[in-house]
């Protein structure tokens, strides 16, 4: 078995995103999305700092310390980029101008819900942030991340443990093992498995209830 890269991971989901749309990218693997649109496919990527159409991240010789996202990593600005207030970015946000959100995440429950801003387990983590913001506001979220935590635990769960970030909120599961579809109703639909890999291995590693495809 051969599991996605972290950057297989990345291309996968910027492969799904379609011509038009304006895209918020987490901090962590989702920032890697906007390496992967082709330079035919228009999508605008947005910024909570204020940010209107990022490039993908920079070449080290083009590095410029005043260009950074959300996370503090540096970028690039396509032709046509803006920059925004702060109320102005987040008033997109809120008033669902964002077609797609993609963030990480510590845990997915089967009915959506999304859990990745704090596990309480240290107090690193001060507030819930952006993310919540943008998991009640943009139209659909997609999240990246790897199928399990380093001692296996899998982050595909029938009820999350940590504090929710949002509820019902994540439509699309991108892992190290497969691309799940969130199904209202249904649960993990597993749409694609990282090869060598088989639906009862899938199964093993996760703690919900995997469906196939109809």
């Amino acid at each position: 078995m051969q599991p996605f890269t972290r950057d297989q991971m990345a291309r996968k989901a910027a492969d799904d995103i379609p011509e038009g749309w304006c895209v918020n990218l987490g901090i962590g693997i989702p920032t890697m999305v906007a390496n992967h649109v082709p330079e035919t496919r228009e999508v605008v990527f947005q910024s909570e700092n204020g940010v209107v159409g990022m490039g993908p991240a920079p070449s080290k010789e083009n590095e410029d310390p005043w260009l950074i996202n959300a996370g503090k990593q540096l970028i690039t600005l396509a032709k046509g980029a803006s920059f925004v207030g702060h109320a102005d970015s987040f008033a997109m946000i809120r008033g669902g101008h964002i077609d797609l959100c993609v963030l990480g995440a510590f845990e997915v429950a089967e009915n959506g819900d999304l859990a990745n801003w704090a596990t309480s387990e240290n107090d690193t983590a001060p507030a819930v942030g952006g993310a919540m913001d943008l998991a009640a506001g943009a139209r659909r979220l997609w999240v990246i991340m790897e199928h399990t935590t380093k001692d296996g635990r899998s982050k595909l769960v029938e009820r999350c443990s940590y504090p929710l970030t949002g509820l019902r909120c994540v439509t699309r599961v991108y892992t190290n093992l497969a691309v799940l579809d969130v199904v209202q109703g249904q649960g993990f639909v597993v749409r694609e498995m990282a090869p060598g890999l088989d639906f009862d291995a899938l199964q093993a590693k996760s703690a919900a209830k995997l469906h196939r495809p109809a």
